[in-house]
């Protein structure tokens, strides 16, 4: 069950580890529409990893969801609850550009981050809003609840939800996660982790790119975890959100 303090920070809102790249598991459905910046990366009508609207030409995923994409192209669902059912304010945008964060690679989960330009702006409303960012480039105190959403596995079994799916998780110490029995030192200071045991939660594949939420702001992105979800020695990996905002900000501002 979720605490008193999860579900007010829910109303008001309104992530050897093999990278198994994204990663909800034992969380629940949201309300429809109760996260209106979430954004569905798909190819070919197929939803392939998550995002968020953070302007209304730009989304935020994660730069390793380009590994999953045959052709190198995205189309972005906002608007959207069911991945499947009609909605009102559901729509499929094309992209202008993909733009990987340079010191992102195959090899690591380091500066994972990907920006995605809409082919037009989108139309905002009740369903479709910006998520703010993270702009104090702080760690945060160890056991912060937080908020991950996404349309990721639910069950290590390969089952996919249609419908959006949230869990609320605790951070944990970049230094508890760096110990040789979770991450072993892979965690730098633009990392960020969530423990996983005592609330056996966590986010799972097909969860990567969307936003960790903390006191109402994206604090981080979804990166990696075990690839067995919900396996407490591996705790979530997200990359933090505030070292990146000068190259957020530039990428957004810059013509090409």
């Amino acid at each position: 069950m979720l605490s008193a303090v999860g579900i007010v920070l829910f109303c008001s809102a309104i992530g050897a580890y093999g990278r198994p790249r994204g990663r909800i598991l034992g969380g629940r459905e949201t309300a429809p529409h109760a996260m209106p910046y979430m954004a569905s990366l798909q190819e070919g009508g197929k939803h392939i990893c998550g995002g968020f609207l953070i302007s209304q030409e730009w989304v935020l995923s994660a730069a390793h969801c380009l590994e999953d994409t045959a052709n190198g192209t995205f189309q972005v669902l906002l608007g959207a609850h069911s991945l499947t059912a009609p909605e009102p304010n559901k729509r499929l945008y094309g992209v202008r550009r993909l733009a990987a964060h340079p010191g992102s690679s195959e090899e690591t989960n380091e500066d994972d981050l990907l920006l995605v330009q809409l082919s037009e702006p989108a139309t905002l409303g009740p369903d479709v809003k910006t998520l703010p960012l993270q702009s104090e480039d702080r760690e945060l105190p160890a056991r912060t609840f937080c908020l991950a959403a996404g349309w990721g596995f639910t069950k290590n079994t390969g089952q996919r939800p249609d419908r959006l799916q949230w869990a609320e998780l605790p951070t944990m110490s970049r230094a508890e996660c760096n110990e040789r029995r979770f991450h072993d030192g892979e965690i730098t200071p633009r990392m960020m982790c969530t423990e996983v045991k005592s609330v056996r939660r966590d986010t799972c594949k097909g969860d990567s790119g969307g936003p960790l939420v903390c006191h109402g702001v994206a604090e981080g992105v979804v990166t990696a975890g075990s690839r067995v979800c919900g396996n407490w020695r591996k705790p979530g990996i997200y990359t933090r959100v505030a070292p990146y905002l000068p190259w957020i900000n530039g990428v957004m501002a810059s013509p090409n």
